[in-house]
């Protein structure tokens, strides 16, 4: 049966069967300025739509689908198809982001409800550790802290004139954790509330230069078989398993979204000039709020944790390949140190290297 048309123009009703968008969500599109009838009775107000018009009907639909919000489809639909599909590209990587902290949450709530957890909770492993922090060739001063215990893993590298004692601060909130029997179950909560702690201290010392001073703060907290990570700004956590190098914290800065969105590639980043600007920091600003998750940590691993001052200068590639040679976690520290020196040591740098190792045999008595 061919749709109703009056003139050229489609009526509502065939316009919403071949746009698959039903009259009361054209109604409110119109409304909403989001998607307007061609024609609009005088005398009735009943609106009519051109067929020229269902391109831009079905995208809307589709994007609706997709679960985007109407401001942002009202944005996308002005734009030509080039950006149009940039701008959605950037939208679904940030539903994948929040979609992969929202799984790890969900994952570490069933562990903590049920029990569950695929290691044997007799096994309890240790970390070996090493930390290293250096002002670098070209920095009057070292704004940058690291911590490294036998179960907490820190680095921070503050920013504007009290860079350096915000950073210490952010750090030295956490200590006590070190000192603490912190079970799988309730460490992202006890985690939490520590890092609230280094914001409130954060927010005490930077009150003065305000948002000019703050820090990044990257930590990890160890139960024994499990590492919880604390994440905000773009110091970074690597993981080297089976010889394999993995990131598993995302930067909070603006050309990491960049990358995010398809306007950058990681190598045009690497030179960008706002390479330095963060997106989240910790500032005492309470919206700012870290990543926190759950990771399963295994006998072999080796954990990195760095500041950018390593990370702009020298490459993953090269990074993977000083952790697989050190023979152990000092050795790692001071590759990585002296590479980022040997590369212009433009920033300061600082790592923190742990191997996740069974524990020492109890010597035999007799």
């Amino acid at each position: 049966m061919e749709p109703e048309v009056r003139g050229e123009l489609l009526t509502i009703g065939a316009f919403a069967k071949a746009s698959r968008l039903s009259p009361k969500a054209l109604r409110l599109y119109d409304e909403l300025e989001l998607l307007r009838p061609a024609r609009v009775d005088p005398y009735s107000g009943y609106r009519y739509y051109a067929a020229g018009q269902l391109g831009q009907a079905r995208l809307v639909a589709w994007l609706r689908r997709l679960g985007m919000p109407l401001a942002e489809i009202r944005a996308v639909r002005a734009l030509g198809p080039a950006d149009a599909a940039r701008e959605i590209r950037a939208y679904w990587a940030r539903v994948e982001a929040e979609t992969a902290v929202r799984r790890d949450l969900a994952a570490f709530l069933v562990d903590q409800l049920t029990g569950e957890s695929r290691r044997d909770p007799t096994i309890m492993l240790e970390l070996r550790y090493s930390a290293r922090s250096d002002r670098g060739q070209v920095r009057p001063a070292n704004q940058d802290a690291v911590y490294a215990g036998r179960r907490l893993l820190a680095v921070a590298d503050g920013f504007g004139p009290a860079g350096a004692p915000v950073s210490s601060a952010a750090v030295e909130a956490l200590r006590f954790l070190d000192e603490e029997e912190v079970g799988a179950g309730s460490v992202l909560n006890v985690l939490e509330d520590a890092v609230r702690g280094a914001g409130e201290a954060v927010q005490d010392l930077a009150a003065d230069g305000g948002k000019e001073n703050g820090t990044t703060l990257t930590a990890l907290l160890w139960t024994g078989s499990k590492l919880a990570l604390v994440h905000i700004g773009d110091s970074r956590v690597y993981l080297l398993r089976d010889g394999e190098l993995f990131r598993i914290t995302h930067d909070h800065s603006v050309v990491q979204s960049l990358i995010d969105e398809g306007r950058l590639t990681p190598e045009e980043a690497r030179s960008h000039p706002q390479r330095t600007l963060l997106l989240k920091a910790l500032t005492g600003d309470a919206a700012q709020v870290p990543d926190l998750r759950l990771h399963e940590a295994r006998a072999g691993d080796r954990y990195l944790l760095c500041s950018d001052g390593l990370t702009r200068v020298v490459a993953d590639e090269r990074i993977g390949e000083l952790l697989a040679a050190a023979p152990d976690p000092e050795g790692g520290v001071r590759s990585l140190v002296d590479e980022a020196n040997a590369a212009g040591g433009p920033d300061n740098v600082s790592c923190v290297v742990a191997d996740v190792v069974l524990p020492a045999a109890e010597p035999a008595v007799g």
